[in-house]
């Protein structure tokens, strides 16, 4: 235990916590949020954090196995995730609403903790980083950003009402293109991987 708190470096905090935060987009994610509040009222911003940094970090040390375990690949698991989020894209470009659990305690864990702040790109970044720094500090990067998210989702609100309602809407339909493109990106770099892995 001594040695696992030897290896916290200020710099390896640093660098992972700016890994995660560009590939986490928070701030970029506020109409994305604001879209979701809108619909189901409240978002549980404590219930949320917690839930995606607890995804996270169990990913860090057990998402191969898991994934290998219930016989699912990280290939497989992108894609799924690359479907949630072309859903959410679609509802903001469109106006439409296809999703109709409007529970806030649903919304908080799906699709906000999972996969909005822990998905597909976030977990694998998590195991990309793990090749190159310890898990202490990749641990400590991730509970920082989960504590910037934290902000973000409680003061959603406030946020929205600052930016107002016509540039809100401008930048849910931008922003839904670009969660859109996300989807595809993700859908089309794995996809691909697993045509070659089944035939």
């Amino acid at each position: 235990m001594t040695d696992f708190f030897a290896k916290i470096s200020i710099k390896e905090i640093g660098t992972c916590f700016a890994v995660l935060f560009a590939v986490i987009d928070i701030l970029g994610s506020i109409p994305i949020i604001a879209n979701i509040r809108s619909k189901v009222g409240v978002i549980q911003s404590e219930k949320a954090s917690i839930v995606a940094g607890v995804i996270m970090i169990s990913f860090l040390f057990f998402g191969t196995k898991i994934l290998t375990f219930i016989g699912i690949d990280v290939e497989s698991f992108a894609v799924a995730g690359a479907f949630v989020i072309f859903v959410i894209a679609l509802e903001m470009i469109l106006g439409i609403e296809i999703q109709r659990d409007h529970a806030p305690e649903a919304a908080s864990i799906v699709p906000i903790a999972f996969p909005l702040i822990a998905g597909a790109g976030s977990l694998t970044t998590v195991l990309s980083l793990r090749a190159e720094f310890s898990d202490i500090n990749i641990i400590i990067g991730v509970i920082l950003n989960m504590l910037i998210v934290y902000l973000v989702l409680r003061n959603a609100g406030r946020l929205e009402k600052l930016i107002g309602p016509g540039i809100m809407s401008v930048l849910k339909k931008v922003f839904g293109i670009i969660l859109l493109s996300i989807a595809v990106k993700l859908f089309v770099s794995n996809i691909g991987a697993l045509f070659v892995q089944n035939f």
